[in-house]
Formats: structure tokens, C-alpha cells, sequence
């Protein structure tokens, strides 16, 4: 059900083409912007052991290597490479998706109009929920963008935000287990809400003004 809030036992987390090329023709959103998004749903993902999806579109001849950033956050893991540009025509990648056991599948791709929308419409089509990482994904131009969203929004995908994954996996400032870790990525990847909490911690908790020193202040 699209009411029943996301939770790291109900969903997984798919990248589609984060690589070089695809970057560069980015043109709907400030692409350091985009960068700091991606990176924080990914360290949602990791922080909640969420499954995760990682595909690229033709690596060698045209794209590149999938951002080294978003590499590094799941070493090991080999993202699937494919030629198609929607990643559903692919099998390797709809065979991962099913592995996951998930029905909620949480979306961010390049580019918004095509690799985020086709693999998104046919993922419904085939029974699962689609969540659009809205700000963590780009479209060549901020009329792609919106129309694209538009267009999965119509056909049932629900738009959700990079901090509003992080923040609704954690829910409850009491769980304890990845407050921290919370905490760490908000401050790095969060802008004014990053430096609302080192205030609160340096200026109200009397923490060191270092991000070691403020390891377990609350804000």
C-alpha cells in the first residue's frame, strides 16, 4: 500500500546511470546539488542495510564508470551493466529487482525522462510500487524533468525526496543503533539543516566544534 510509510523491511533502493555522461547533460538542477542528493539516499541505503540496485547503460563506448562516490559506499558490488536504455528490458536487472523480495522500490535515475520513467512505468505495470527520488534524479532540461514526473506521477509513482528516504528509514530519533550515522551524513551531505545541527551541538550541547568531538550529543 503506497500509504504504509517506506521502512528499510519494505523497500529497495535502485540507481540507474549515475555515470559521466549522463551527468553532463544534466540541466534541471545544480549538479553539485544532484551529487549531494544521490549520495544521501545511497548512505540511507547503507545505513538501514536496504538492498541495493546499482545499473549503468553502456559503460565502455558512451557513458563511463558509475560514480566512484557511489561505488565506494557498496564495495564489492558489481552494478549491471546493460545496453538498453530502460533498465525493465533487461533481465539481469528484473531478476535483482524480484531478488530483493521488495514490492517498494525507491528510484533515482539519469536521466529523469528516460531512464527513470521507462523502467518506472513497466516496474508498476509488473506489480510494484514505484517511489521517484525526485531530487535525485536529472533530466536535460527542467521541462524534461517536470514532465517526466508528471507522467509516472499520473500512472501511480509516488515523488519523494533524497532526505525524506534517510529521514522516514529512521523515524524515531530513539533508535540509537544509526542515530549517529544519521547524524554524520546530515551534516556532510544536508546544507543549513547539516549546519542547524552542529549548532545545536557545539552551541546548545557544548560539543567540540569537531565532528569527531560531537559523536553522541543529540540534537
Amino acid at each position: 500500500m503506497k500509504t504504509e510509510l517506506l521502512n528499510p523491511a519494505n523497500s529497495a533502493v535502485i540507481f540507474i546511470d549515475f555515470q559521466p555522461q549522463m551527468t553532463f547533460g544534466v540541466a534541471n538542477i545544480d549538479r553539485q546539488t544532484l551529487f549531494n542528493n544521490v549520495l544521501l539516499l545511497a548512505n540511507a541505503a547503507k545505513i538501514f542495510n536496504v538492498p541495493t540496485i546499482l545499473t549503468t547503460v553502456e559503460t565502455k563506448s558512451f557513458s563511463g564508470n558509475m560514480w566512484p562516490q557511489l561505488l565506494d559506499l557498496f564495495p564489492g558490488q558489481e552494478p549491471i551493466e546493460r545496453s538498453s536504455m530502460n533498465s525493465w528490458e533487461d533481465d539481469k536487472f528484473v531478476a535483482a529487482v524480484k531478488a530483493t523480495g521488495r514490492k517498494k522500490l525507491v528510484m533515482a535515475a539519469l536521466w529523469t525522462e528516460v531512464c527513470l520513467t521507462f523502467p518506472a512505468l513497466d516496474g508498476m505495470k509488473s506489480g510494484f510500487e514505484v517511489y521517484a527520488v525526485e531530487d535525485a534524479s536529472g533530466g536535460t532540461s527542467l521541462t524534461a524533468h517536470n514532465a517526466a514526473m508528471r507522467r509516472i506521477e499520473q500512472a501511480g509513482a509516488v515523488p519523494v525526496t533524497a532526505l525524506q528516504v534517510l529521514l522516514e528509514y529512521q523515524r524515531d530519533w530513539a533508535r540509537k543503533d544509526s542515530y549517529n550515522d544519521v547524524m554524520a551524513v546530515v551534516k556532510e551531505l544536508c546544507g543549513a539543516y547539516g549546519q542547524g545541527v552542529e549548532y545545536a551541538y557545539t552551541m546548545v550541547h557544548g560539543a567540540p566544534a569537531s565532528r569527531a568531538g560531537a559523536k553522541g550529543h543529540k540534537a
